[in-house]
């Protein structure tokens, strides 16, 4: 299993069962360095979605109380777990990166704090498992995400962008639940 991305790189892979193993071993190495609990981690991403195609890197959410009240002490252990703070502008979101080496060029894991229980949260985790109790909608994202790579377009946020109708119409799915 092969983890990484440049800056601005956009590649999708293969599905690779080890993702959720990587995903366990992380969260395990998150959970020994801070004080999180086991329900305020969770695997999200494409790489959480069993079969389709994803960017070769893990996406893990965590969920906090507030994220007004995190502190200096709470970025530093997760910076002896690995993760460093990223200064990505998102609404209601702290992103944070894992890197292979300390030139901060390839990303392998993406870390998406919010609040726990909050929209955010329960949208991330519906989208996850929406796509995985629902085949064809898997296989509608998984073709959509290929067939970004038939465009002009380039970069993560176009990528991002290229999906982003899509992502918004599972989240309407789940206010029909």
């Amino acid at each position: 299993m092969k983890l990484g991305l440049k800056n601005n790189e956009v590649i999708i892979v293969p599905y690779d069962k080890e993702w959720k193993e990587e995903f366990n071993k992380t969260k395990t190495e998150i959970i020994q360095h801070t004080n999180l609990k086991p329900n305020q981690i969770e695997h999200i991403g494409s790489t959480s979605i069993e079969g389709i195609r994803a960017k070769p890197i893990l996406d893990i959410l965590i969920g906090v109380d507030s994220l007004t009240t995190l502190d200096k002490p709470f970025f530093k252990d997760l910076r002896n777990a690995g993760f460093y703070k990223l200064q990505v502008e998102r609404p209601n979101e702290i992103v944070c990166a894992k890197f292979t080496d300390e030139t901060f060029e390839t990303k392998t894991h993406f870390i998406h704090i919010v609040e726990l229980e909050n929209e955010k949260w329960n949208q991330m985790l519906f989208f996850r498992d929406y796509l995985n109790n629902n085949q064809d909608v898997k296989e509608q994202y998984e073709n959509l995400k290929e067939s970004f790579f038939s465009t002009d377009l380039k970069g993560i946020n176009s990528y991002t962008d290229y999906k982003e109708q899509f992502v918004q119409s599972v989240f309407e799915q789940m206010k029909s639940k």
